[in-house]
């Protein structure tokens, strides 16, 4: 992948959305929740401070992370769907 985010930014792949419940029911395409976990592929160097210094990311490339439900900017590249988000969207690293 040949994308690098800016600033406090990240990419993640949203994790595959469960097709089946515990109960063993099967869930159509339309019903599906978008998934609210992925894993990070990318990361930005991190946010610039108003004193000009380099705030570096608390994330790394590699992570499985929770976030908002509706953050971020959805994009397609390669036939794969990504999310862009900042840090701050990111709710806990599982």
């Amino acid at each position: 992948m040949k994308i690098k985010p800016l600033a406090d930014r990240v990419v993640i792949q949203p994790a595959e959305a469960e097709e089946k419940v515990k109960g063993g029911i099967i869930i159509p395409d339309t019903a599906k929740e978008k998934p609210q976990k992925g894993k990070i592929v990318a990361a930005g160097p991190g946010k610039t401070s108003e004193e000009g210094k380099l705030i570096p990311l608390s994330v790394k490339v590699g992570d499985t992370v929770l976030y908002g439900k509706y953050s971020g900017t959805e994009i397609t590249i390669d036939n794969e769907e990504y999310l862009i988000v900042r840090e701050s969207d990111i709710l806990a690293v599982v």
